[in-house]
């Protein structure tokens, strides 16, 4: 069932232009409808042409279809929406993908791969965008993390690795970019239950694994970390920067 987002309406996002990238599945499209619900202009990057096409089509979000991992096209299509929407007030930079590896058979060409799809676009989007927030005196960038490299979880060391360097890219991009009005933040999502994760791992036993060690005892979905998106990008978060905003049912707990 899906979220009902007029539950609570953060007036200031009315208007706003927003990009998420990798818009058209999972938390990211559950990002991309919740802002269109308060009444945002959203922009979605994703390679998924067919899946962006129809979620554009569901919602009025615009779709561009975008390899984040081509820092010219990247920086095209962007300076493209900025030119159409006026600017951008809110990136979201959500676009990743947590494939397991064995450390053993990590090669160099992989390596960097793991690094291109989770980190190195989140960079240079932000310094995309930023010239055109920081004239215009305000901007909220915001960062998708992981508690997977907070617990060290193994089978997937490019992800949790790209994901901690993050958390160092959050905070000193908060203090490059504050003086110009501009805050950046981290959310930090625990299991989250999206199609690719019941599709490609989730067995009864794991997801009795993340109950048992979760404070909260129910299964977090895409929409928890929408709700702490639009949060982050409202006037609401006036005061927050450089920080992680962790949403994982308490699972960090342990």
């Amino acid at each position: 069932m899906a979220f009902d987002y007029s539950t609570v309406q953060y007036r200031s996002l009315a208007n706003r232009s927003v990009v998420v990238t990798g818009g058209a599945s999972g938390i990211g499209e559950e990002i991309v409808r919740a802002f269109v619900a308060q009444g945002a202009r959203v922009s979605f990057l994703d390679i998924a042409e067919e899946a962006g096409s129809a979620l554009a089509r569901a919602t009025g979000a615009s779709f561009r279809a975008c390899d984040v991992t081509d820092i010219p096209a990247l920086r095209r299509v962007l300076a493209e929406v900025e030119s159409e929407q006026g600017g951008v007030d809110v990136l979201v930079n959500n676009a990743g993908k947590d494939d397991r590896h064995d450390m053993n058979a990590v090669e160099p060409d992989y390596w960097r791969r793991a690094l291109a799809l989770n980190l190195d676009h989140l960079f240079f989007a932000t310094q995309a965008v930023a010239r055109g927030m920081a004239a215009r005196g305000s901007g909220s960038v915001i960062m998708l993390g992981s508690i997977s490299w907070m617990r060290g979880r193994p089978g997937m060391v490019g992800y949790t690795t790209a994901k901690a360097a993050i958390n160092g890219m959050t905070r000193t991009l908060a203090r490059e970019l504050g003086a110009s009005g501009i805050r950046v933040n981290c959310i930090v999502p625990g299991a989250i239950l999206t199609e690719r994760q019941q599709k490609l791992w989730l067995t009864p036993e794991l997801n009795r694994q993340f109950l048992d060690l979760q404070a909260l005892k129910f299964r977090l979905d895409a929409s928890h970390v929408a709700r702490m998106a639009l949060f982050l990008g409202s006037d609401e978060s006036g005061g927050c920067t450089g920080a992680n905003f962790i949403v994982d049912a308490g699972l960090t707990q342990n």
